[in-house]
């Protein structure tokens, strides 16, 4: 069938390449009541509602076990409050630096819209988050035809299917289908699984690769393989259709698809 919708992540797939603005402040919320995540516990649920985020983080067993130590009980659902509470600032005051689209996003949404293809967009910021990133990211040259963020579907994020089912009502989207996810992280890849679609994952810029652009460059290219290939097979296993390099080969892809 031939694809007539997209539904495009943002950080670490539009903006903000290797999605560093959010692991950044989950890491300072968590480091102000004494724990110490890794950037890989830190960036195991991403894609998530980011309160979701908090409470994944603290249910994996190592992070669990050392607030088990620090404070005598297991954690509440006030401490994720709590923890959510430290990580909205801390993001807040990084997210201007973060909203620039990725290399190659500009090219594609051009020739993407050449074809006739209408761009939705979920994400696991908040609408207030989205008010700092959206519009510097069209004064930039990105912005998409709709966006939905997690409190419009009453709080209801991936790994649900609703953010991709609203966006498909706003753009008149007549049959699932005719829809393609794109996103940079195992949530995003559930989200289009969940919906019906079919979803693609993208490895350069993405969370699931975690690195910056300087780190990418820097990578032997023996290495570099290595890492695109485990990144592949996080994605496949969490349901994804396809996975490109770059989103450049989005065009490419929608047109071997049936676009």
């Amino acid at each position: 069938m031939k694809i007539k919708t997209i539904i495009l992540d943002w950080a670490g797939t539009t903006v903000d390449f290797g999605s560093f603005a959010p692991v950044e402040a989950f890491m300072s919320a968590f480091e102000q009541f004494g724990l110490n995540p890794t950037a890989d516990e830190t960036r195991a649920p991403m894609g998530l509602a980011k309160r979701t985020h908090v409470k994944m983080m603290l249910e994996g067993e190592r992070l669990a076990g050392a607030w088990l130590a620090k404070y005598g009980r297991a954690y509440s659902e006030a401490d994720i409050d709590a923890i959510y509470d430290k990580f909205e600032p801390a993001l807040f005051s990084v997210l201007e630096n973060y909203a620039n689209p990725l290399p190659n996003v500009l090219d594609a949404v051009a020739e993407l819209r050449q074809m006739g293809i209408k761009i939705g967009s979920t994400t696991g910021y908040t609408r207030q988050m989205m008010d700092i990133v959206a519009p510097l990211a069209k004064e930039n040259g990105y912005a998409p035809d709709n966006l939905v963020c997690p409190e419009d579907t009453g709080g209801k994020g991936r790994p649900y299917p609703y953010m991709i089912w609203r966006n498909l009502e706003a753009l008149g989207c007549s049959h699932i289908g005719e829809v393609l996810k794109i996103g940079d992280t195992e949530a995003d890849m559930q989200e289009g699984k969940a919906a019906g679609c079919l979803s693609a994952g993208i490895i350069i810029g993405s969370s699931v690769l975690g690195l910056s652009e300087r780190e990418l460059a820097a990578l032997a290219d023996s290495r570099k393989e290595e890492l695109f290939a485990e990144a592949r097979q996080k994605y496949y296993a969490s349901g994804a259709d396809f996975v490109i390099d770059s989103i450049i080969e989005l065009p490419q892809l929608i047109t071997m698809i049936g676009g």
